[in-house]
């Protein structure tokens, strides 16, 4: 089992930052897998936000955040981070991060965390 903890949403003005951090434990580890943020914001589907590979090597985003988001992990204290910059009303959602399983799944899901960014 892997449990994901999200932690650093909030209010923010819009062009406000906000840095989400997710937190891995349990008895499988995710230092070797990747690991991806998506949100969901009210009455919409979860979408794809990033996505980082085991290494850090490799970085994905969804074009809406590109530019604006970076995605990064430390493998030592198990931890991925999301640093938003130029925050944007539409990107109010609850974020969560996942793991990305060898089958190409997302397999573990953490609780989410909530960003609110006010116009």
């Amino acid at each position: 089992q892997v449990q994901l903890v999200e932690s650093g949403g909030g209010l923010v003005q819009a062009g406000g930052s906000l840095r989400l951090s997710c937190a891995a434990s349990g008895r499988t580890s995710s230092s070797y897998a990747t690991m991806g943020w998506f949100r969901q914001a009210p009455g919409k589907e979860r979408e794809f936000v990033a996505a980082i590979s085991w290494n850090g090597g490799s970085t994905d985003y969804a074009a809406s955040v590109k530019g604006r988001f970076t995605i990064s992990r430390n493998n030592a204290k198990n931890t991925v981070y999301l640093q938003m910059s130029s925050l944007k009303p539409e990107d109010t959602a609850v974020y969560y991060c996942a793991r990305r399983s060898g089958t190409g799944e997302y397999d573990y899901w953490g609780q989410g965390t909530q960003v609110t960014v006010s116009s």
